[in-house]
C-alpha cells in the first residue's frame, strides 16, 4: 500500500487544481445548478479516467512517439477551449437563456480527451507508476480508477463552489463579471499547455 500514495498524491492535486476541467465544472455550477451539471462533471472525470487507462494500456507511449499528433492535439485543444472561454464570457445571466441546457456526459468526454493538459497528466502517471502493476492492463485498471475516482470528488467540489457562486449573483452587472473572470481563467489555462 505505501507504493501506491504517491499516485494517490499525484492524482489528488491534478485533478483539484485549476485548469480547464474545473473552470467548465465551475461554470457549469454557477449557470445550472449543481445537480444539473452533474453529467458534465461525470463526464469530465470518465473521460480523464479513460485517457488514463489508455496510457497505461500503452496509447501515451505511442502518442509520445509522434510529435505531429501531439501538435494537432494542442492545436485543436487550444482553438476549442478558447473557443469556450469566449462563450463563457459573453453569456449573460441564465434567465435570458431559458432554452439552454447545460453539457451532458458526452460532451464531457469529448472535452477531457481533446485537452492537452489532460493527455500530460496521464502520460506522466503512467510513465512514473509503471512498476505499481505487472501488466499493461493491470496498470490500465490502476490509473482508470484511480484518475476518474479523484476526478469525481474535485470536479463535484468545483462545480458545487460553481452553484454556491450562481446563487450568490445578482443582476446583469455581477453575471457578466463572473462570467467575463469564469472565461478569462478558462483562456488561462491554454496558456501551461505550450507552456512545456
Amino acid at each position: 500500500m505505501e507504493r501506491i500514495w504517491p499516485l494517490l498524491l499525484f492524482a489528488a492535486i491534478a485533478t483539484i487544481t485549476p485548469g480547464s476541467a474545473t473552470v467548465m465544472a465551475i461554470a457549469s455550477g454557477t449557470r445550472f445548478g449543481f445537480a444539473r451539471s452533474l453529467p458534465l462533471v461525470a463526464g469530465l472525470a470518465l473521460g480523464l479516467g479513460l485517457m488514463a487507462a489508455a496510457a497505461g494500456g500503452g496509447l501515451g507511449a505511442a502518442l509520445l512517439l509522434a510529435p505531429a499528433a501531439q501538435s494537432m492535439l494542442r492545436l485543436a485543444g487550444t482553438a476549442y477551449l478558447l473557443w469556450l472561454a469566449w462563450r463563457i464570457a459573453r453569456s449573460g445571466a441564465p434567465h435570458h437563456e431559458e432554452a439552454a441546457a447545460p453539457a451532458g456526459l458526452l460532451l464531457g468526454l469529448l472535452l477531457t480527451c481533446q485537452n492537452p493538459k489532460a493527455w500530460a497528466v496521464t502520460l506522466g502517471a503512467a510513465a512514473s507508476y509503471s512498476g505499481l502493476a505487472a501488466s499493461p492492463a493491470g496498470l490500465a485498471l490502476l490509473l482508470g480508477v484511480t484518475f476518474v475516482s479523484f476526478a469525481l470528488l474535485a470536479l463535484s467540489f468545483w462545480c458545487a463552489a460553481g452553484g454556491a457562486m450562481g446563487r450568490r449573483l445578482r443582476g446583469e452587472r455581477q453575471w457578466a463579471v463572473a462570467n467575463g473572470l469564469l472565461g478569462a481563467l478558462l483562456a488561462g489555462s491554454v496558456v501551461p499547455i505550450w507552456w512545456s
